[in-house]
């Protein structure tokens, strides 16, 4: 006999939550402390939305997205998780750069940028300081028109090798282009420009579990393969979902799916025809392929950085850096003391990628494609590890239909939607009462502190509707 994984469930509930990305978990935790009744529904068989992990055979485990993210995650944690849990946030400082224009390492902070722009790239110091101030003042209300191609013209005229270093990182961190907001870029540069970049130790797995203990402790009521076909609505109103085919009535719905699956869950009838038009010209994010590499255990590897930014392209390029004929890779390098005690070394290679290069592959071409991504990904890290193929024992890749299968995500997208998800997912609630969003918007809300510092904005607009 199946399952019933929503056994014991209740009638009600003041909130659920559809998805259990770091937004949704953030927000259940808030909720459920302020004295609310919490459901939280994923239709995975475990929470973390992207924030994720799986095991392998030979005692493998891969993170999918744990490097890395700004200083800001440790206060994030700290206030709206535990102290335990942000105890346990510590920095990468060994983060490189590989390319024909140039090859440095640096830990990735506004000081140490600073001396190599001046340094390595001949910059003076005015346009610097300039720039650094200019990105760190930017805020979600300013003037949208400028681009962050723009931005870098105003400041480093021509300079090609300074936009790749300043660039290059976040298009990996979050998708942006040249072509994007420059507050889209500005933001999330500044925020990693502030003490560099940070991770957790100990693994995904692991800050997932403590948040689940949390989350308990705070009375949430937790559903896995719980799937949501409906958000239901009366008088206007949110009224309720159907999950798994049950009806549960709830005073409020927080979705953290995508914001198109979210309006399509609520039937656009709902809505009106302008914002409808709205959230279809929202464009979705690029999705991402990765190669996880796990190193015999028992075998070791020497200490080359913990992220390694590569690429054979002769100046950065936001079509090369997804296309599937890949010049650019990020390699991010666990060591046994991301995860101590474990005595593993394991390798993941990033690359950004577009959906439509691997839609409409046959089951043969997808095939040969993926072993042709694990191939020229090992020939690439050869040149920082050298021997390393004789070391592997599993290797395996996902692509952007593997991330639409695990995450229900339109075309797999990694990053969410561009800039004007934003405000399509702030305005939620005015067009539908009681109906919110949190989630990988506008590019600034993405990656790990993006998304649980929307969940937290998220949370207190849910919590004054509550209290109305």
């Amino acid at each position: 006999m199946a399952r019933d994984w929503l056994k014991g469930i209740r009638p009600a509930y003041d909130v659920a939550i559809i998805g259990s990305g770091l937004g949704g978990l953030t927000a259940a935790n808030m909720l459920a402390r302020d004295g609310h009744s919490v459901l939280l529904l994923e239709h995975h068989f475990k929470l973390g939305g992207l924030a994720t992990w799986f095991h392998r055979k030979g005692g493998h485990i891969f993170d999918v997205s744990l490097h890395g993210f700004p200083v800001g995650m440790i206060k994030t944690c700290r206030k709206y998780w535990s102290r335990e849990i942000a105890d346990s946030i510590v920095q990468l400082k060994g983060i490189r750069f590989d390319n024909p224009q140039f090859n440095l390492t640096t830990t990735f902070d506004r000081e140490d940028f600073t001396r190599i722009m001046r340094e390595h790239f001949k910059v003076p110091q005015g346009p610097i300081e300039e720039f650094f101030d200019t990105a760190r003042s930017m805020n979600f209300y300013d003037d949208q028109s400028m681009t962050t191609r723009q931005l870098f013209e105003k400041f480093f005229p021509g300079r090609g090798d300074v936009v790749r270093l300043l660039m290059e990182p976040i298009a990996y961190a979050n998708g942006s282009t040249l072509d994007d907001p420059a507050i889209s870029y500005g933001i999330v540069f500044s925020n990693f420009m502030s003490k560099g970049v940070y991770t957790f130790q100990g693994g995904t797995d692991k800050i997932i579990g403590m948040m689940q203990a949390e989350l308990l402790k705070n009375g949430v009521d937790i559903r896995t393969n719980a799937l949501v076909e409906q958000v239901t609505v009366e008088q206007g109103r949110v009224s309720g979902i159907v999950v798994n085919g049950q009806p549960v009535k709830t005073r409020s719905v927080l979705s953290n799916a995508n914001i198109k699956s979210t309006i399509e869950m609520a039937g656009e009838t709902n809505f009106s025809r302008d914002f409808v038009e709205e959230g279809n010209r929202t464009r979705l994010n690029n999705s991402s392929c990765q190669v996880y590499i796990g190193i015999r255990k028992g075998e070791s590897i020497d200490y080359v950085g913990d992220l390694y930014f590569t690429s054979e392209a002769d100046e950065f390029d936001s079509d090369k850096l997804r296309s599937r004929d890949i010049t650019s890779r990020t390699f991010s390098f666990y060591y046994p003391s991301i995860r101590p005690g474990s005595e593993m070394y394991s390798i993941v290679a990033s690359t950004n990628a577009n959906y439509d290069d691997w839609a409409e592959l046959s089951s043969e071409q997808y095939h040969k494609s993926k072993q042709q991504l694990i191939k020229t990904t090992l020939d690439s890290l050869e040149k920082y590890v050298p021997g390393v193929r004789e070391k592997v024992d599993y290797v395996d890749a996902a692509t952007p239909r593997t991330f639409e299968r695990y995450t229900l995500h339109p075309c797999g997208t990694s990053f969410g939607t561009k800039f004007e998800g934003l405000k399509t997912s702030m305005t939620l609630p005015q067009e539908l009462p009681g109906l919110f969003h949190t989630g990988s918007v506008g590019i600034i809300m993405s990656g790990w502190l993006g998304a649980a510092n929307y969940g937290v904005i998220v949370a207190n607009n849910v919590d004054k509707y509550l209290r109305l």
